[in-house]
């Protein structure tokens, strides 16, 4: 997408993943005198393209800043190859075209010795009042060293090119985008050095987050070593182990606490069970029922010996057998009593 065609504001859907180039706009004229400012252009004929194009459009833009419109000059509809025909043959007297050195038509014009390239003296102004403009520099002799073309530095404006995707394109598309990008846009040409573009630099549309960290940090790991399709299931496959690790830890950490209140648990129920037991010798002064109090207090030992406790619980392990004796020996004091013996 070109910029000052595009409009950001009327399509808020759009990202940007940067910019891949800048394109020039070129001024050719065919007077002897010197045109040094846009005001020059006022009374001449000027081929500006069909209406509705991307170079009418610009002329408009940019020439109409500098007080060149419809009314002060001629427009003609003349683009391309014909706009290069109707400079030769006279038809007008300045093209307006958009396009790398390289284009057709603007080789053309570049090493037509009865042309002429007007310089943006205001360069530097215009890429102030339109942000999206770029300031660019012909360097003397970049196009013919031999014959000097040109004579001396052209300063020129131009536009930036970016690439515009949806918002909702999935991120693995996107680096796929900006590696092919950096591919293609990466070299050195006359406007540009190598690694210069492309660039996340967007002051229309927002950039894509993905791309900002492709500019920032380059392809991933993943991406260097892997194809596409390994990709996508590695970082998902990632992604829920980074997610199981994060639920994980805080129970990791809450497993000992966890095992240390059922451990504490055991240890009180067996408690409990004692405390019963013990009790029950109040409600039974005759000691109707000290065959089952044996049986009782010998399951509770029994059962307490099979439990594995941890080293931590040792003194409480100790504590509670202790209290199973005491408790053993109330009940063979009772069973051994003089007036048990006497009864039975």
């Amino acid at each position: 997408m070109v910029s000052g065609i595009s409009d950001g504001k009327h399509a808020p859907g759009l990202l940007s993943l940067g910019t891949v180039y800048n394109n020039p706009y070129w001024i050719f004229y065919s007077s002897n005198e010197p045109f040094d400012q846009l005001s020059r252009l006022m009374g001449k004929r000027i081929a500006v393209g069909p209406e509705g194009s991307a170079t009418r459009t610009s002329a408009e833009k940019i020439l109409g800043k500098g007080g060149v419109n419809s009314e002060t000059a001629i427009f003609l509809p003349f683009a391309g190859t014909a706009a290069v025909e109707a400079i030769n043959d006279g038809k007008v007297d300045a093209v307006w075209i958009i396009g790398a050195p390289d284009a057709t038509a603007v080789k053309s014009l570049l090493q037509n010795p009865n042309v002429r390239i007007m310089s943006f003296p205001t360069a530097e102004a215009f890429t102030r009042i339109f942000p999206d403009l770029a300031r660019m520099v012909l360097p003397q002799g970049v196009i013919d060293i031999y014959r000097n073309i040109p004579p001396n530095d052209v300063q020129l404006i131009g536009s930036t090119t970016k690439v515009l995707v949806r918002g909702d394109l999935h991120p693995e598309i996107v680096q796929l985008l900006l590696q092919t990008m950096v591919e293609a846009h990466g070299g050195s040409n006359i406007f540009q050095r190598i690694g210069e573009f492309p660039n996340g630099t967007d002051v229309e549309y927002p950039v894509a987050p993905a791309a900002t960290d492709f500019y920032k940090n380059g392809p991933s790991f993943l991406q260097r070593h892997l194809p596409l399709w390994l990709s996508v299931h590695a970082q998902r496959a990632i992604a829920v182990l980074v997610a199981a690790i994060a639920l994980g830890l805080p129970m990791f950490r809450f497993l000992p606490t966890a095992y240390n209140w059922l451990t504490r648990r055991r240890l009180f129920y067996w408690y409990a069970e004692l405390k019963a037991l013990e009790a029950s010798f109040d409600t039974d002064p005759t000691g109707k029922h000290l065959a089952q109090k044996q049986a009782e207090i010998e399951r509770i030992e029994e059962a307490v010996s099979h439990i594995r406790f941890p080293l931590t619980f040792s003194d409480q392990l100790y504590n509670l057998r202790s209290h199973i004796d005491i408790v053993r020996r109330k009940i063979t004091s009772h069973v051994n009593a003089p007036g048990r013996v006497a009864a039975e």
